[in-house]
């Protein structure tokens, strides 16, 4: 996922449709789809603790923390149709892999770590990439980044791709895929 998007993207006087769908998409994950970041971004301990507490809470989360882990690990649930690699059993090693290891609070805690980091580094330059970057876009991620965006982030970009099946747990969802498009991105530099 293109973190920069999240920030309202790069609008435009000459916006393209491809960016407004962007645009709008982040828009409708501000209201209704990032209440799981804003909760790790500023309480992470109090999540973390909570979901230490209770394998079932903990599955809940994992569950319903937005509206893209809902529709797509629900469906392996109810009718069992899972999105890629998102089956059943593939979703409860999860849970059972953040339970047995005690690892949800600093999971949590690294969003709260890195919005920590940008409120320090607020009003000063963002780093630029100089390393070259590989971006894939899959069709089910939260909000697809169009090139122009991928680009105005990372002026090195390297690799840029649409992939016709993933979404924002594209590494679950469709590893093979994934994995492929790792190899392709720096193909170029070996």
């Amino acid at each position: 996922m293109l973190l920069a998007g999240l920030d309202g993207g790069y609008p435009s006087l000459n916006t393209s449709e491809e960016e407004r769908a962007a645009l709008d998409a982040v828009a409708t994950f501000r209201t209704s789809g990032n209440g799981y970041l804003i909760e790790q971004n500023t309480r992470p301990q109090t999540i973390g603790y909570a979901l230490l507490d209770s394998p079932v809470a903990l599955a809940a989360w994992m569950l319903d923390h937005d509206t893209d882990a809902y529709d797509k690990i629900s469906r392996a649930f109810v009718d069992k149709q899972p999105s890629g690699g998102l089956t059943r059993d593939h979703i409860l090693d999860n849970i059972t892999l953040y339970w047995l290891t005690g690892t949800r609070a600093s999971a949590a805690r690294s969003y709260g770590e890195n919005t920590q980091a940008a409120a320090h580094a607020a009003g000063q330059a963002r780093p630029e990439v100089k390393l070259p970057v590989g971006f894939t876009m899959f069709p089910g991620e939260i909000f697809r980044a169009p090139r122009s965006w991928a680009e105005k982030s990372y002026p090195s970009l390297a690799y840029f791709n649409e992939v016709d099946r993933g979404g924002h747990f594209a590494a679950w969802e469709e590893p093979e895929l994934f994995a492929t498009e790792i190899g392709a991105a720096f193909r170029s530099l070996r």
